[in-house]
């Protein structure tokens, strides 16, 4: 039987049975699931008026598509379900105690401190850790995650927690969800004199929607004007009830200048993780966690900063850690020292990895370096893939043509920073800036570390601007981008780097122009002339008439010709303007039909300033 026509092509329609494909699938993947040519998916794209070849990473919109016309429901997997089926692959498991219960232990609660910008988050760990953190930062705000282990004593009984700080600046949005995700307890830090902020909010929102519980520190009650009371009202308008009230939520009054109140909040979180929380792990098994950070540095290789969740790392395992493998060389503490293991919930420094994974990617010990390393090349790959079918956006045959036809203007960057969060947190925010659909932004590549000189070579051959974050150029990169006429741009805060970009973008805008009305003559009587021909005596009826300025013939309310005037007289003598109230003598360039009372009007076009 022939298989009935789909879109002008001979393809047998699905019944409805759901075929499921990984991030970034090609029109092959489908076909070998669904038993077609893939030249005849092409086809029936090619119909639809899309252009895709059969091998090309396909974006999820265009297979949704493909499965409404050829009547299949078509799944992607998501990054969870396609990073957990390939560990099942090499039977690996995330995020699962293993062992006896009965050797296993209660962690340290894992703590993620957040809240507005200035409002002492960081001061508030330095008052903890009895270190100075804030001095380190750049423009005062913190820009990278830290993790630190601060003991306590609670109930006579030695307690230790461990505390994420997050940055407080609206672009590093996707490092505090981060954080939150990696969490236990969100501790929102607001400040007494200041209140409840945007991003109190938005810090807020992030600690809810990883569903756990949350603390308030009201910090800064050493300071003039400082209102407790006025804090804990504002929250409970967002659902955080204080206990004094009838409600759940730990309230703790602090300050990070006198330490008043700090040993209380440490008790605060301790109980709510007790009542809270199960944290119950176990110690012995391969250890699995969290990449918070990660950098390269240049006498050390790739550095990553972990938190151990479970199980405990130690020197000599081989872990994977995202898409970057290796074998422990090194664990470094938060205070410096080098530690043989990390129990769970210690925050580590990971030496040994080949590469740098990305902030927030999970990471798990295995069996050998041959597994870790198969592992990181396949979620690799699977990245890559997914990375190009985002990047692939779908493209009529129309809007292809229009592309030919002009090509609109687009400025590239390479981005290079000192970790993997702020490289991501940068290039978020630079995507996000907006001056309309007439110039776009692309980031070509990012990375973490030094300028190099692939990187120049790069921007060479792409005509793109470097932009170094918190780091440098190395070797003889700036020798070469000095040759190569690269403009390589430097910064330690993120504001800076967004407004530079968006001055950027904006000056490649091509300027808009609006008619301003300089003038307006009435013509009042015509006179003819062998050398010359018409000329038309006219009265200046408001502003001013000038020598070869644009001007239109009004005609009973139609323009009939928009020229310039091309000789302007008052009387015998050759002038440059007549201004209202004057007679004049005039002609226009290259037209002679002109009749009374026709008007003449002068205009200029104006640059006009964009908001």
């Amino acid at each position: 039987m022939e298989a009935p026509s789909i879109g002008g092509v001979r393809i047998r329609p699905g019944d409805g049975q759901t075929v499921r494909l990984r991030r970034g699938a090609s029109l092959t993947d489908l076909a070998e699931k669904i038993g077609v040519d893939p030249a005849a998916l092409v086809q029936v794209l090619f119909n639809q008026g899309e252009l895709v070849n059969a091998n090309q990473s396909v974006a999820d919109e265009t297979l949704q598509i493909l499965g409404v016309e050829l009547n299949y429901d078509i799944q992607v997997v998501s990054p969870e379900d396609e990073d957990r089926e390939l560990l099942e692959s090499f039977d690996l498991e995330f995020g699962e105690n293993i062992g006896d219960a009965d050797l296993w232990v209660i962690r340290p609660p894992i703590v993620t401190v957040m809240g507005h910008v200035d409002h002492g988050k960081t001061k508030l760990l330095d008052a903890l850790r009895k270190t100075n953190v804030v001095a380190r930062e750049a423009g005062g705000i913190t820009q990278a995650i830290g993790a630190y282990q601060v003991d306590t004593v609670v109930d006579d009984e030695e307690r230790s927690v461990t505390f994420i700080d997050t940055p407080g600046h609206e672009a590093f949005t996707a490092m505090r969800a981060r954080g939150a995700q990696v969490t236990d307890i969100a501790v929102l830090v607001v400040a007494a004199d200041d209140g409840v902020m945007p991003q109190t909010v938005e810090a807020l929102n992030h600690a809810q929607a990883a569903d756990v519980p949350i603390v308030v520190a009201v910090n800064k009650i050493d300071r003039e004007g400082a209102d407790p009371a006025k804090v804990r009202g504002q929250l409970t308008e967002y659902g955080l009830v204080p206990e004094e009230y009838g409600g759940e939520t730990m309230f703790v009054d602090v300050s990070a200048v006198t330490g008043a109140g700090l040993d209380d909040l440490l008790a605060a979180i301790v109980l709510t993780a007790d009542a809270s929380l199960d944290l119950a792990v176990n110690p012995d098994m391969p250890a699995q966690g969290v990449s918070i950070e990660a950098h390269l540095d240049k006498g050390r290789g790739p550095v990553m900063t972990a938190i151990v969740q479970r199980g405990t790392l130690n020197i000599g395992d081989s872990l994977v850690a995202g898409s970057a493998y290796g074998r422990v060389r090194a664990l470094i503490d938060d205070h410096g020292n080098t530690v043989d293991a990390a129990p769970p919930s210690m925050p580590v420094q990971v030496l040994g990895l080949t590469s740098v994974p990305g902030a927030g990617d999970n990471f798990l010990v295995v069996n050998d370096d041959r597994t870790a390393r198969q592992v990181a090349e396949k979620r690799e790959a699977r990245r890559r893939a997914a990375a190009l079918a985002k990047a692939t956006r779908r493209r009529t045959l129309d809007e292809l043509f229009k592309e030919l036809e002009e090509k609109g203007e687009e400025l590239k960057l390479i981005l290079k920073g000192d970790s993997a969060g702020s490289v991501e947190a940068l290039e978020d925010a630079l995507l996000a800036i907006d001056v309309g659909d007439e110039v776009s932004l692309r980031v070509i590549d990012r990375g973490v570390g030094a300028i190099t000189e692939t990187n120049v070579s790069l921007a060479a051959a792409s005509e793109a601007i470097i932009i170094g974050y918190n780091v440098r150029a190395q070797g003889h990169a700036t020798e070469q981008a000095d040759r190569e006429g690269i403009d390589i741009r430097y910064y330690s805060v993120i504001y800076d780097a967004i407004d530079d970009i968006e001055s950027a973008l904006k000056g490649m805008l091509k300027p808009i122009y609006e008619e301003v009305a300089r003038g307006t003559a009435e013509i009042r009587q015509i006179f003819r002339s062998s050398k010359i021909g018409s000329i038309a005596g006219c009265m200046v009826l408001s502003g001013t008439i000038r020598r070869h300025a644009q001007a239109r013939l009004v005609r009973d309310g139609v323009v009939v010709q928009t020229t310039r005037i091309n000789t302007l007289r008052r009387e015998k003598d050759d002038v440059v303007e007549v201004r209202e109230g004057f007679e004049c003598g005039l002609t226009l360039e290259n037209f002679s039909d002109i009749r009374v009372d026709d008007r003449i009007e002068t205009f200029e076009m104006v640059e006009k300033p964009r908001v």
